[in-house]
């Protein structure tokens, strides 16, 4: 994929790092000259000085070819005007934008970004995860509130243990995402057999949450 991203602080200088090693077209716009300078000696995707909020520099770094615009600043205001930029004015088919003050989140979200990243809620939901006893956790919820991440712990009587993935009658528009087993993180394929105790990470529909938790697990 071609991504843009706005914002070369820790997060953004991680995650270029990241997506260029998966083999990802990466290009980076960040404002303060040092953090460029710093980047452009560890990453080999180009680096642009600029601001990102400034349609020209967007345009510089080929917003036209782009598949995801992420911008990642440290400033609410700056990650809307980047996204809606890229949405309204350049037609980018995905936007990210990290939310700084969780307040934010739902004006994020009206506004039209695809996928608005609040850290502070998925560090909460990972403390909560955790720290509970709780069979089933929301750890994120995206595409405008339409889709969720959940983790469901698969207690000794659920419905599904011994069963093989193929077996499996999930709620429409529900796949599993991984396994995790102690140590281990399984990729799920037809013939994986769940077990007692195992974690299972699903993308479902939001409206479908409730219908896959009490099907996995046999109680809401």
């Amino acid at each position: 994929m071609y991504i843009i991203i706005v914002g070369a602080g820790k997060v953004g200088h991680f995650l270029s790092k990241r997506l260029l090693a998966d083999k990802h077209t990466v290009v980076v716009i960040e404002k303060d000259s040092a953090a460029c300078e710093e980047l452009a000696k560890e990453i080999s995707g180009l680096v642009i000085h600029g601001d990102g909020c400034d349609p020209k520099y967007l345009e510089e770094a080929g917003i036209s070819r782009a598949d995801v615009v992420a911008s990642l600043t440290g400033d609410d205001e700056d990650n809307l005007v980047v996204s809606q930029l890229a949405k309204e004015k350049f037609k980018v088919s995905r936007t990210v934008a990290r939310v700084n003050d969780p307040r934010n989140e739902h004006v994020f979200s009206r506004l039209g970004v695809d996928v608005p990243i609040d850290a502070t809620v998925i560090l909460a939901k990972i403390i909560e995860e955790e720290v509970s006893f709780a069979d089933f956790v929301n750890l994120m919820s995206f595409k405008r509130g339409k889709l969720a991440i959940i983790r469901v712990d698969l207690p000794a009587d659920s419905p599904v243990i011994n069963k093989q993935v193929q077996e499996l009658q999930l709620p429409a528009e529900s796949v599993l995402v991984s396994i995790i087993r102690g140590d281990q993180v399984i990729v799920p394929k037809g013939n994986t057999v769940l077990l007692a105790q195992d974690d299972i990470i699903a993308l479902t529909l939001l409206q479908n949450e409730q219908q896959l938790l009490s099907y996995l697990i046999g109680k809401i």
